[in-house]
């Protein structure tokens, strides 16, 4: 969450300094077995604050777990955006280079729409469940 923040000069009614401060959201990861298949679940905002929490997961789980497929479990997810969304993509393309792949799992209609609209479900199977 960002807010716009201004501070005046020492005595003077003008505006002195402008800047934008951010708080990272709260974003949890939790890796586990599924089923037998590796599972990264996200939990909170996927956005610019929090996308080194979601990527570093994301990765870590992908490397460990090298020529299997690694599912993605968006279902606790709030919102998601492009760099979310890059992220998911990247992913990916580290799943297939070392043998294996990236499913999401999501059943929140905004963001499957969204996963359509940007065509993300095209590079990347998303499914309802896991199993």
């Amino acid at each position: 969450m960002c807010a716009l923040v201004t501070q005046l000069d020492q005595g003077s009614q003008r505006q002195g300094t402008t800047a934008v401060a951010c708080r990272a959201m709260d974003l949890r990861t939790t890796t586990s077995t599924v089923g037998g298949i590796p599972t990264v679940a996200v939990d909170g905002v996927v956005d610019l604050a929090s996308i080194a929490i979601f990527r570093d997961a994301l990765l870590r789980t992908i490397h460990s777990n090298s020529s299997e497929l690694v599912v993605a479990d968006l279902d606790g997810v709030a919102a998601l955006d492009d760099a979310g969304l890059g992220v998911l993509l990247g992913a990916a393309a580290a799943a297939r280079q070392a043998g294996g792949d990236l499913e999401i799992v999501c059943n929140n209609g905004r963001l499957r729409m969204r996963l359509e609209r940007t065509r993300v479900d095209q590079a990347i199977a998303v499914r309802t469940s896991i199993a």
